[in-house]
């Protein structure tokens, strides 16, 4: 008689918690997945179904060998994703991208889930955190977690270390930026403990430029807050747009200050400044310092692309203030994403510092193998850096370089994350790109087939549901 194991307790049923159920029971491990909807209800849902889709129903591009989203796509299918079966199966015409029927996809994501024999589903809210007896846990809440559980992540954690509030900077691709207008250079040529006092990427711009500039960013269309966020903003993370606001001089003598530079076209100092700090280990990206923004998407990419050096500038990431809720997940979690404080408890989804479906999604299913090796007496083992699976959590886990409180913020896969390549494709500008990005897809596809080979649950336990 084989043995079975005991279950693992997943908390949350959207599409990081219902993920990673699956790929828990797909191994041969119970599981008892707790839902709060429909005891408890949250301001954006609509239905008790499990991975509703509160906001779009894209789940954005499919084309693997040109999109890093595509790509973990392609990743996830392999991986024997759910979330991708029920996305495959409830497709609508989106031209290049995944959308779906929102209410076909979750109703196939529901039956799914409560057909499995090894998955019992409990629609209750818990309340806090999960008791100790409950020596294996996936914490997949989202943004929209219990207040209850959030004030005893917050207590355990640190308060400082569960924002609930994201202002973000935009996030630039290196290789879009144009060195022969932009330098490297620290204000005073300072050296810091990790630097060599060329730290920073700097834009000039002179006067006219700037306030060419600061009428483009005041004449923008803005997002306004929802009003339930009710969020004020905090004087240290102004949109920059708020800033000109209160005088046009003032980006000037904030984030856009020249002092302690000097253009080498020039030999002298710019009227202002815009600077990018190193985002990521790797160095393939840079944010935009202070350039938090309520901009919409479109009208950042338009008005960004006036400073100098930034013209033809990709972005990974544009800015934006919102309320969200997420770990600093680099301190707090483990290369398996386990919270180093009580490695009984696992997270996953949005909560990590992940933004999109997809990547909650992605999130999940890695959790849930991990947490699924555990239980079978296995180690945990990450997936190579040079798949998309792989960069996303080495990104959330350890890959985001510290720049103190608030540095870290949420990220879609992108292949900004991943590590060069060994050999560069031979072309020049947009060819090139494209060469790159088709050259990380197919290593990343060869890699992730190695790793799921070598970390397969074979001969997996008798299916005995959880009580």
């Amino acid at each position: 008689m084989s043995h079975t194991p005991k279950p693992v307790h997943v908390i949350g049923g959207g599409l990081a918690g219902s993920e990673a159920a699956w790929q828990l029971a797909q191994a041969g491990v119970p599981v008892i997945l707790h839902e709060m909807r429909p005891v408890r209800g949250t301001d954006a849902h609509r239905t008790e179904g499990l991975a509703e889709l509160v906001c779009s129903n894209s789940f954005r591009s499919d084309d693997w060998q040109n999109n890093a989203v595509g790509l973990i796509h392609a990743e996830m299918r392999k991986a024997g994703s759910l979330i991708m079966r029920a996305a495959d199966g409830a497709k609508v015409p989106a031209g290049s991208a995944l959308a779906v029927d929102r209410d076909g996809f979750s109703a196939a994501v529901t039956a799914a889930i409560e057909a499995h024999p090894l998955i019992t589903l409990k629609r209750q809210e818990v309340a806090g955190l999960p008791p100790e007896d409950w020596d294996n846990v996936i914490i997949a809440t989202g943004p929209l977690t219990s207040p209850a559980l959030a004030a005893d992540i917050g207590a355990l954690t640190g308060e400082d270390e569960l924002a609930f509030f994201d202002a973000i900077a935009p996030i630039v691709h290196r290789e879009s930026i144009n060195f022969d207008t932009a330098w490297f250079q620290s204000r005073w040529d300072k050296v810091g403990p990790e630097g060599d006092g060329a730290d920073y990427i700097n834009c000039p711009m002179d006067k006219e430029q700037y306030e060419a500039f600061i009428d483009a960013m005041l004449g923008a269309d803005k997002t306004s807050f929802k009003e339930w966020e009710g969020t004020p903003y905090f004087d240290g993370c102004l949109p920059i747009e708020v800033m000109a606001e209160r005088g046009r001089d003032t980006p000037r003598f904030g984030p856009m200050k020249p002092v302690g530079l000097t253009n080498p076209a020039t030999g002298r100092r710019p009227w202002a400044v815009v600077q990018l700090r190193q985002d990521n280990a790797l160095g393939t990206l840079f944010n935009i310092v202070g350039f938090q923004t309520k901009m919409k998407h479109g009208e950042q990419t338009r008005v960004f692309r006036m400073i100098p050096g930034l013209e033809n500038a990709e972005f990974a990431k544009l800015g934006g203030i919102h309320r969200n809720t997420f770990l600093n997940s680099p301190k707090l979690l483990d290369g398996t994403l386990r919270l180093k404080l009580r490695p009984s408890l696992r997270f996953a989804g949005q909560v990590t510092g992940v933004e999109g479906y997809v990547e909650s999604a992605a999130i999940g299913l890695l959790t849930g193998r991990f947490a699924a090796a555990e239980r079978l007496g296995r180690a945990p083992v990450p997936p190579p850096e040079t798949t998309a699976l792989g960069a996303l959590i080495a990104h959330v886990t350890g890959g985001h370089l510290d720049g103190g409180k608030g540095s870290f913020q949420p990220m879609n896969v992108n292949f900004g994350l991943f590590p060069p390549l060994a050999e560069e494709p031979g072309g020049k500008g947009k060819e090139r790109g494209k060469a790159r990005k088709v050259a990380m897809a197919h290593r990343a596809v060869a890699d992730l087939d190695a790793w799921l080979a070598a970390t397969d649950f074979s001969d997996p336990p008798a299916l005995v549901a959880a009580e």
